[in-house]
């Protein structure tokens, strides 16, 4: 990408997505105050460039335009260039993001926004070809064309720019006038279902992306209502996934997304957050189901992370590029030809029978390995192989071909460690321990969540990201929200009260920094953070969970399992003030929902005293954390005094002599204790 030999001022940063443009001819700045008041000073408007570093088009974007002599001429003469990682400022993205799907009705990345020199946005797009194509103004045009309207006609430019900011001030402070109900639940699972593809599974046509908590959302519905039809979407999307391209079958992990309704041809770049995610997914269905393939994915997830995006310090990369020596795919796709070269004849024809893999290709000429249209047990008829026979040749296959892929140029990875998506690994790690019984998960898990404690406090305030030394940006909602759900989730793996002392601790501080005091629900950046043109409040259930979704239902389970009522105030009050925002869509806001079927929904507050390594102890927990169960709240300790700082209405509890005791309780209120542990396990988990 070096274009230039002199860099410009982004040479200064730690972010790879910045670094990447550091030699561009374009004079560019990052986000900061010397941007601004040389765009005053000049009297010049922003260019506000955001991406990041394994996006696609903006690698496209960057060849066509910002390594272009004649681009940079006119940036540098008549704009102040900005340009911004999205995933290490997402409050900078959530805004001028929200700015693009207002003006144009869609958004992505590479985002491209038009500000006054005191930020406010007039114009926005996302990528733009040099020239007119695609149906897209060029980027030239659209450069030379807003410049002129700057200075021709500034009043109308300011006119613009302050009704754009006044809309977004306006849904900043949305509130609804009655708490969110049952019927918000209905119209998620009904529109989820009028959209399902009963064909391959997933939700909607192309492009076609994972979101595993619309499939959290089903399994909790199924759960609730029984109803058949909620398991069968969760199933067919699930075995759709796993069989597509979308899956890597050498090298496994999800990509980001399919190109395709049939999950055959993906966006290649692989994030830790879709992967830390679908390791949830895949765990609770097999806990519902049992089926091994389940497993087998979620711990194949979980070895690509260990192998490819985990540093030597045990935290985890953000992302893997798309592309290899620019060109998309390059490193994951093959011909017959090169297959046949590394596994010979007999097995290599075996191979492509089974992987879809044809002269024609399956994409550009080339092929993507996938399963979607094969028969196991008819080409075991075929090959007259016993399905154990044939399991075995693809695996010696599949370590053979990932042993050559291992030669070619290996894409660009994105190294910083974010904290919110290293939480969300830490959960699905302790999630995965529990249910599997993995101890090395755990480890993986204690050895993540140790860097974060240990590199992304600074004086106590948790931080967004860390690259080379370097703690930088003050942690948003969302880093603290998806923190208390690792320190949950780690609770719920090992039983240590510890995690949950912290997890405590962390919403005390998450409620201080973020809590609309006036409105209530919590903002996107704290107070004490730098004012961008609006403090925003997200609910939208995107890619990935809100920061107020995961907040919302890690308050409930935390409530639930301390008896802290202030805490479930404070989620109540959420589902009134965004019940607006959520009853234009319910369905995208799925994991907020599983927050409101822990409020409406009978849930059951288990208090277990008995000592470790005891067999009725051990036996109860054990049942508990193979059964999906996410309306059972278990406290488990030795003695009730263990348990005083945490959850003062257990403390008074008094265990059965010297046996293991166990109270059952709905909403706090309990039944007498019992020693019968196994009826206990009984009525909860048969």
């Amino acid at each position: 990408m070096k274009t230039n030999q002199k860099p410009n001022r982004l040479i200064a940063e730690k972010s790879p997505y910045l670094l990447q443009h550091a030699y561009n001819p374009v004079n560019w700045y990052p986000w900061g105050e010397e941007a601004f008041a040389k765009a005053k000073k000049e009297n010049k408007p922003i260019f506000l460039s955001i991406g990041y570093s394994t996006c696609h088009w903006c690698h496209v974007m960057a060849h066509e335009s910002f390594e272009d002599e004649e681009v940079a001429a006119i940036l540098n003469e008549k704009y102040i260039s900005i340009k911004v990682d999205r995933e290490e400022r997402p409050d900078i993205d959530s805004i001028y993001m929200r700015v693009c799907q207002m003006l144009t009705g869609h958004g992505g990345w590479p985002l491209s926004v038009f500000l006054t020199p005191e930020g406010k946005p007039f114009y926005a797009g996302t990528y733009f070809p040099k020239h007119s194509r695609y149906g897209r103004p060029g980027f030239i045009d659209v450069l030379t064309q807003l410049y002129d309207k700057y200075k021709e006609n500034p009043s109308e430019i300011t006119r613009v720019a302050e009704q754009i900011t006044k809309e977004l001030e306006q849904s900043a402070h949305a509130s609804g006038t009655e708490r969110l109900s049952l019927e918000s639940i209905e119209k998620a699972y009904r529109q989820l279902s009028n959209s399902f593809d009963a064909v391959y599974g997933g939700f909607g046509g192309a492009p076609k992306f994972p979101i595993p908590h619309m499939l959290m959302f089903l399994m909790r519905y199924y759960q609730w209502k029984r109803d058949e039809r909620a398991l069968m979407m969760v199933e067919k999307t699930l075995n759709g996934m796993a069989n597509g391209g979308i899956y890597d079958h050498i090298g496994y992990g999800f990509a980001r997304y399919s190109t395709d309704a049939m999950w055959l041809v993906p966006h290649f770049e692989k994030m830790l957050y879709d992967n830390a995610l679908l390791v949830i997914a895949y765990t609770e269905a097999y806990q519902l189901t049992k089926n091994e393939r389940y497993k087998e994915i979620a711990e194949q997830i979980i070895e690509f992370v260990k192998r490819e995006m985990t540093s030597d310090d045990g935290a985890f990369y953000s992302a893997i590029d798309a592309d290899s020596e620019g060109v998309e795919g390059k490193y994951y796709v093959w011909t017959p030809d090169e297959v046949m070269n590394v596994l010979g004849t007999e097995l290599g024809e075996l191979y492509c029978d089974v992987y879809d893999i044809t002269e024609e290709g399956n994409f550009e000429g080339k092929n993507v390995p996938n399963l979607i249209h094969t028969r196991m047990d008819r080409i075991a008829r075929r090959y007259r192989l016993t399905e154990e026979e044939l399991c075995e040749k693809l695996k010696e296959a599949r370590q053979k071909l990932f042993a050559e892929r291992s030669l070619r140029v290996y894409p660009h990875v994105d190294d910083k460690i974010l904290t919110s998506w290293n939480a969300l690994m830490i959960a699905a790690l302790a999630k995965a321990a529990k249910v599997y019984e993995r101890r090395e998960y755990l480890q993986m898990a204690k050895q993540a969540l140790s860097f974060i404690e240990t590199n992304l406090f600074q004086d106590g305030r948790l931080m967004v990201r860390y690259r080379d030394g370097e703690a930088k940006h003050l942690g948003i909602i969302d880093d603290y929200a998806y923190l208390i759900w690792a320190y949950i989730e780690m609770y719920e793996a090992t039983l240590e009260l510890s995690y949950l002392q912290k997890a405590k601790a962390c919403t005390e501080q998450m409620i201080d920094l973020f809590w609309d005091e006036e409105y209530g629900a919590f903002f996107m950046t704290g107070s004490d953070a730098e004012a961008l043109i609006v403090r925003e409040k997200e609910i939208y259930d995107g890619a990935l969970p809100s920061g107020n979704s995961v907040a919302a239902v890690q308050l409930i389970r935390l409530a639930k399992l301390t008896g802290d009522f202030a805490l479930l105030e404070k989620a109540e009050t959420m589902y009134k003030v965004f019940q607006r925002q959520v009853e234009t869509y319910e369905s995208g806001h799925t994991f907020f929902l599983q927050g409101l079927s822990l409020l409406e929904a009978q849930t059951v507050e288990v208090v277990l005293f008995g000592k470790q390594g005891d067999e009725k102890r051990e036996y109860l927990i054990q049942q508990w954390q193979h059964t999906f169960a996410p309306d059972v709240f278990l406290l488990a300790a030795e003695h009730p005094a263990d348990v005083a700082d945490i959850a003062p209405f257990a403390a008074e509890y008094e265990p059965l002599g010297e046996e293991t005791t166990v109270y059952v309780c709905e909403n706090f209120a309990c039944q007498q204790p019992t020693t019968d542990v196994e009826s206990v396990a009984e009525q909860l988990f048969e």
